[in-house]
């Protein structure tokens, strides 16, 4: 038994074009250096093994740190009081020249294997056709410019 279903061709359901992007960056945060470390270097051997063209991998020199001052007791004002910190440390990874088939699947491949306590953000750089109008004017000017 064939995948796709009975009276459809292959042809039929290739007709729809495949985004291209120009550059997707995926940033990734944690509690744990260490954590991110690992989970880079895993979505760098898929971005490898499955063709993708890898661009940077950066991280800030420093973790972001969120200080929270709170009171040891409700009952006492401003006599005791803790202090609470998060370290939050990022990386950001670059992947260059990608199609959407090759976007999707790679995405839910690393998505499906984030490790606790991770998380992703994901930004997307399309390539888009110039519009009609855009078109247009751009003919009038190239025109102009040529006839002086």
């Amino acid at each position: 038994m064939s995948g796709t279903p009975q009276g459809l061709s292959l042809e039929k359901c290739s007709n729809k074009k495949d985004t291209l992007y120009k550059s997707v960056e995926i940033e990734i945060r944690s509690g744990e250096p260490a954590v991110l470390l690992s989970y880079e270097w895993f979505t760098s051997y898929a971005a490898k093994q499955l063709g993708i063209t890898l661009g940077k991998c950066w991280a800030p020199p420093k973790a972001h740190h969120n200080r929270l001052t709170l009171l040891k007791s409700i009952h006492i004002y401003k006599k005791h009081r803790v202090q609470y910190e998060i370290r939050t440390y990022f990386r950001h990874m670059t992947y260059e020249r990608l199609t959407e088939s090759t976007l999707k699947t790679f995405l839910e491949y690393i998505q499906r294997n984030v490790p606790e306590g991770v998380a992703i953000k994901i930004t997307k750089k399309s390539v888009l056709d110039l519009p009609p109008t855009l078109r247009i004017l751009w003919k009038k000017i190239s025109t102009v410019k040529d006839c002086n």
